[in-house]
């Protein structure tokens, strides 16, 4: 009896954390280190979630039409120790994002760094498999 208890709980807590999700990827799957781009655009979200946070911003084109762009990041925990935090990345504030854009063309980028209005450059780079070396060799 004791037995099947323990089974049982010990199916339930792994119930319990099969959370489905997406596969982490490599950077190369998605992202291509040929394709540099220089983002000038407003802050409209910022996700603090894991894999990857997502940083939205709104981005005016040279035809002066605004197209939203999705700035991938590394983990939340990770941007925190860079320096990012809540206070920093708000709605409305206006950055320059320097990245890679992805393989098939969309307004979808790896983030590297992210310059905020007063100067500070915060590195936003997921780094893994593929990905462009982050300057100054972290």
């Amino acid at each position: 009896m004791l037995k099947r208890v323990f089974n049982f709980s010990a199916m339930l807590f792994l119930a319990a954390f099969a959370v489905p999700g997406e596969a982490h990827h490599a950077f190369s799957t998605e992202f291509d280190a040929t394709r540099p781009v220089r983002l000038e655009g407003t802050i409209t979200r910022m996700e603090w979630i894991n894999p990857h946070s997502w940083l939205h911003i709104d981005v005016v084109n040279e035809d002066g039409e605004t197209e939203a762009w999705m700035i991938e990041a590394g983990p939340a925990g990770v941007l925190v120790r860079r320096g990012w935090n809540r206070n920093s990345i708000q709605a409305g504030t206006r950055v320059i994002v320097e990245g890679y854009q992805a393989r098939d063309g969309s307004h979808r980028a790896n983030g590297r760094d992210v310059t905020m209005p007063d100067g500070e450059r915060l590195f936003a780079g997921s780094t893994g498999p593929g990905a462009p070396p982050e300057e100054g060799g972290e």
